[in-house]
């Protein structure tokens, strides 16, 4: 027996459009402490890390350990069919598939079919970082936009005082400096310096569906190492994290 049930639809939408970034298919495990997924894209450049404790939901029972693999499509389209104001209440049933009910004064209930699962979990990167900030995710996106333009990479570059984003290409070069003290800026720490080029595509991608349901985001990195982003789901402790590996650069 699984059973878990959300007040809103906020926090699958954002969990459903993260998980498309990177996976067609998705494996959801949950048990006694909550609901994780963790799956990496088949280039094994990028990872998302999802966990949702047993206290983010309004109801959650489970009898014991129990996955369930679906097609990451017929998620999206399926929580998409949801309004925010909306419970999201999704259950195990006796077939092989898993019972999805919408309630809000208008009640839906949808039957989903599972798929076997093609692997387990990938491993998580152990890792440490001399550089964490907390950011605005509407001034991540603006800048990676901008920097967009003239390159498909963005050299991340951390002083105890400014943050500096930067492209180049053949077309040309851009650079965006944010100050310590800037109101966009929430909190630096860097313990050493810290520089490292990213895929601006992937950071776009995942910042535009996790950051859906947050206005923050945690950005953790170090010279030549893979970025962490972590996004904040609620205040209960639900949280998605997506690590990036750095790209070569010349610099």
């Amino acid at each position: 027996m699984f059973l878990a049930k959300t007040a809103s639809s906020n926090e699958w939408k954002a969990v459903a459009a993260s998980v498309k970034t990177l996976v067609e298919e998705a494996t959801f495990e949950a048990n006694t402490e909550g609901l994780t997924f963790r799956a990496m894209d088949p280039s094994h450049v990028a990872l998302v890390d999802l966990l949702i404790p047993n206290v983010s939901f309004e109801k959650y029972e489970v009898d014991k350990p129990f996955k369930f693999s679906l097609r990451v499509e017929d998620l999206v389209k399926l929580i998409g069919r949801s309004d925010n104001k909306d419970s999201v209440e999704i259950s195990s049933t006796e077939e092989d598939a898993i019972a999805v009910k919408f309630v809000n004064g208008y009640k839906r209930e949808f039957t989903i079919h599972l798929i076997e699962a093609s692997g387990g979990p990938a491993p998580l990167p152990k890792l440490e970082f001399d550089t964490k900030v907390t950011l605005t995710k509407s001034i991540l996106e603006k800048l990676l936009s901008d920097i967009s333009v003239v390159s498909d990479q963005v050299m991340i570059q951390a002083t105890k005082d400014k943050l500096t984003f930067s492209g180049k290409s053949d077309i040309g070069k851009a650079s965006i400096v944010l100050e310590k003290n800037d109101a966009d800026v929430l909190e630096v720490q860097v313990g050493a310096e810290s520089k490292a080029t990213y895929s601006i595509d992937y950071l776009a991608n995942i910042i535009r569906a996790a950051g859906s349901a947050s206005d923050t985001l945690v950005c953790n990195f170090s010279t030549k190492k893979p970025i962490l982003l972590e996004f904040k789901l609620n205040d209960q402790g639900a949280r998605i994290h997506f690590y990036l590996a750095p790209r070569v650069s010349s610099d």
